[in-house]
């Protein structure tokens, strides 16, 4: 069964006007955080940064963000299912405000942070948009905040795209130990869906996705859990996937991730029961569905 302070229902974690709150202290770690807000036309949220430094990335919509008199204008999106969005990175102890002239929802990846790194401007153009695994286990990344791509102090951030019946976040892997082939790193999985029925049929509310995680005996851990629209997944520590897509729903997660690495590094480890399969998309290809789409000007990467 589920560890119920590790699965969120969509509204559960809901706080102070925002439509999802999730900080170190609530999650019961060190570093990883995240917010989800939602504005109407012509509304305005202003709040500190505190601790934490924060991306600002529009999940649909667009908007402006101000830090001390600067304002960064943000183009977004419709929907994550339809391009990749620019962001704005605001530094710890910072006052933010967020405004949309035409309403939106905005999400908030942030990380406990030790230095304060400037307020600055993260075009979509620069987000490398990459494939992932083979077949069925085919997903799309965009790599706004992973350390090869964008300056942050602790923060590691990417959206994962999986095309409807796709396996992803596959082989299961780990990321909680210091080692060569570790960084310990505190992961949060924010949940979107799409579905593929034609107008008109009845769809699941939410949409429908399966997560798995798990632990040894030296740290037991237990998830399997149905998912659905604003549902969110901790993962403090091991083995985590898969993340499956129903065959009626495309998915998505946002992925937030910090640690107390000196390194700001995303190095994973293979469940050994599972990481043969690695071996097998040698000889497959990339779901034919993706790129979902790419960035402007950035090409799309295929990586196993």
């Amino acid at each position: 069964m589920t560890d119920p302070n590790l699965y969120l229902p969509a509204g559960s974690a809901a706080a102070d006007g925002f439509d999802l709150v999730v900080t170190p202290a609530s999650a019961g770690w060190g570093y990883s955080g995240l917010r989800v807000l939602t504005l109407a036309p012509g509304a305005s949220r202003t709040f500190p940064s505190g601790e934490d430094e924060l991306i600002v990335l529009p999940l649909s919509g667009s908007g402006s963000v101000t830090v001390e008199g600067e304002t960064l204008e943000l183009v977004g999106r419709a929907s994550v299912f339809d391009g990749v969005s620019d962001f704005a990175y605001v530094g710890r102890d910072s006052e933010l405000t967020v405004h949309s002239a035409a309403g939106g929802v905005f999400s908030f990846p942030g990380a406990r942070a030790t230095r304060r790194l400037p307020f600055r401007y993260g075009p979509a153009s620069g987000v490398p948009v990459e494939l992932r695994g083979a077949g069925q286990a085919s997903r799309q990344v965009n790599n706004f905040a992973t350390p090869a791509v964008f300056e942050t102090d602790k923060l590691i951030a990417c959206e994962v795209l999986t095309p409807g019946g796709n396996w992803s976040s596959y082989p299961p892997h780990r990321h909680d130990r210091t080692s060569e082939h570790e960084s310990e790193l505190e992961e949060i999985y924010y949940y979107s869906f799409r579905a593929l029925a034609p107008a008109g049929v009845p769809t699941v509310p939410g949409g429908l996705g399966l997560q798995q995680a798990y632990g040894d005996d030296e740290r037991p851990l237990e998830v399997l859990e149905e998912v659905h629209d604003g549902d969110v997944v901790l993962l403090p520590h091991g083995w985590h996937g898969p993340s499956i897509a129903s065959p009626a729903y495309d998915m998505y997660y946002l992925n937030v991730m910090a640690g107390p690495e000196d390194e700001r590094a995303w190095k994973i480890c293979d469940d050994p029961a599972h990481g043969w399969v690695r071996s097998t998309w040698q000889g497959q290809g990339v779901d034919a569905r993706l790129p979902f789409y790419s960035a402007p000007d950035t090409d799309v990467r295929a990586e196993n």
